[in-house]
């Protein structure tokens, strides 16, 4: 662990753009999570905002009320807006919390580390300020090798059909249940995010350097083979294959080469999330589009429930399943058991 942790949300929590706050309160190994600031839901518990059940997490309105929770070491900005960028009032937080002697990670296009006043006054405090998304250093960056050919784990990536639609969340129970299966899992995290959340092995894609994003993936997945030989790797995805502004997808497919894809879907959407005006693409064709761009099957649909009762989820996964032949489930109401067996049979078309 790195630290106890206050996450800054902004006003995002109850929308996608809170998702990395999202996923610190799911599960994190690198923080212990101590409060989540957002004064559009303070006093109530961030766990039960997010999934209905307590978590001991609080949400609470300022910094001052989170550093009376208890003792901190870090803040991290849990907001991932469109785009990466932090707003006005995000950087006043960060400031008040360098004055409190907190060490602050961000995983936004917007480099703390590149504001000249704010490095100063982390200087003077003594404290870090840590970029997730800041590209490594091109000496430490891997060109595509071919060695992805050694790995023997059966390799699945969790693609989607948007962007934040809950590919990370997904993948990360898959990895828990293919584990308490008794099945040797790693996970290759491809966000910041995932980072935050202390996964062994990853890159930040989004940010990587185009020349060296393959060789990038290929390192990170061979070294989550080489991490204790897994029976699976589970590759989480970013944004979505038809996507008009993240069209991410095309890169894990080629460079990871796995054989199986979990597609994550959210059936009410209509248009791309931040896009209106682009209609999604039937999930027909992206599975076309998938199956047609690599060597991969995809095995199972798994749904996002936003917009839908849990009374209405059965009947939408019944739904789909009549309209792709795969089995669906939605993993946080149902766990995933359908996909576990889809990938245990091979029963991917």
């Amino acid at each position: 662990m790195d630290g106890d942790a206050i996450v800054w949300c902004g006003g995002a929590f109850r929308t996608a753009n809170g998702k990395t706050a999202h996923g610190l309160v799911r599960s994190t190994e690198r923080y212990r999570v101590r409060a989540v600031i957002d004064p559009t839901c303070a006093c109530d518990d961030a766990g039960a905002v997010l999934t209905g059940r307590a978590s001991g997490i609080p949400l609470v309105a300022t910094l001052a009320e989170a550093l009376a929770v208890g003792p901190a070491t870090h803040l991290v900005i849990g907001l991932a807006p469109d785009g990466g960028r932090l707003p006005p009032e995000g950087r006043a937080v960060v400031s008040a919390a360098i004055e409190a002697g907190l060490h602050v990670d961000s995983g936004l296009h917007d480099l703390l580390s590149d504001d000249p006043d704010l490095v100063r006054r982390a200087n003077a405090r003594g404290v870090t300020l840590r970029d997730v998304r800041r590209t490594p250093d091109r000496r430490f960056l891997h060109s595509y090798s071919g060695r992805i050919r050694d790995v023997q784990a059966l390799k699945v990536a969790v693609l989607g059909t948007d962007s934040a639609v809950g590919k990370r969340t997904t993948c990360t129970l898959l990895v828990a249940a293919l584990r308490n299966r008794g099945i040797t899992a790693q996970m290759v995290g491809t966000g910041q995010t995932a980072w935050m959340q202390g996964v062994r092995h990853g890159l930040i894609l989004d940010s990587m350097i185009n020349d060296f994003l393959a060789g990038e993936l290929e390192h990170a997945t061979v070294s989550a083979w080489e991490d204790g030989r897994p029976e699976v790797i589970c590759v989480e995805g970013q944004g979505s294959l038809l996507n008009p502004a993240y069209p991410g997808g095309y890169e894990i497919l080629a460079a990871c080469r796995p054989e199986r894809v979990v597609l994550q879907h959210a059936p009410t959407r209509r248009e791309y999330d931040g896009f209106p005006g682009f209609p999604i693409e039937s999930l027909g064709k992206q599975i076309a589009a998938i199956e047609t761009v690599s060597r991969a099957r995809v095995a199972a649909i798994t749904l996002n429930h936003e917009g839908l009762t849990d009374a209405q989820v059965p009947a939408m996964c019944e739904a789909i399943r009549r309209e792709t032949g795969l089995p669906c489930c939605d993993p946080l109401l149902d766990g995933l058991d359908p996909v576990l067996d889809a990938l245990r049979d091979g029963t991917a078309r």
